[in-house]
């Protein structure tokens, strides 16, 4: 009556590792084929890719007077300009 019962466990360990071995399987096939897609570029206005440039000089500049702490404070405003936000986060979010 023992006899059974090892073949009834051994067959359960045996589903158990085959599913397990699927399941990675799948898992591995479908994080390779998921892959994202790369956003194309999205065009910045002269005005916001000059704000990028003054943004880099000035980050050049602090380095190159070792006053590098990774904190950079500045204000730019004018009449009617463009909310260059995104394009700012967008530009340096890789620096992180």
């Amino acid at each position: 009556m023992s006899k059974p019962i090892r073949t009834s466990r051994r067959t359960w360990l045996a589903a158990w590792a085959v599913l397990c071995a699927v399941g990675i399987a799948a898992t591995a096939g479908l994080n390779a084929s998921s892959a994202p897609v790369p956003q194309p570029e999205k065009p910045v206005s002269a005005e916001c890719a000059e704000h990028i440039a003054d943004i880099e000089t000035q980050l050049a500049k602090a380095k190159q007077e070792g006053k590098d702490d990774g904190v950079l404070a500045f204000s730019r405003s004018k009449v009617g300009a463009d909310d260059c936000g995104d394009e700012i986060r967008d530009h340096f979010s890789g620096d992180r």
